[in-house]
């Protein structure tokens, strides 16, 4: 149960923190605190929504970073001298 926990708050760190993931999930930031202090039981269809949004953030990373390389003059991690 506690690396459940402790692999959810990371989880909410990684999309962006309480208040961004309980935007992004629609859910209230106290449940979200409570889940994360052990309160609550974190149930498989939270944890299944929450892979989800991460899935969604990364593609959205990836559109966002291709973005940005295509409008590179140089090869990234070069630096213009």
């Amino acid at each position: 149960m506690e690396d459940r926990q402790h692999h959810f708050a990371y989880c909410v760190r990684l999309l962006g923190g309480t208040t961004a993931f309980a935007r992004r999930l629609g859910i209230d930031e106290r449940a979200i605190r409570r889940f994360i202090n052990g309160e609550r039981p974190i149930s498989d269809k939270l944890l299944s929504d929450t892979a989800k949004a991460l899935r969604d953030l990364a593609a959205d990373a990836n559109v966002a970073a291709s973005a940005i390389s295509e409008k590179l003059t140089t090869e990234p991690g070069t630096a213009n001298r």
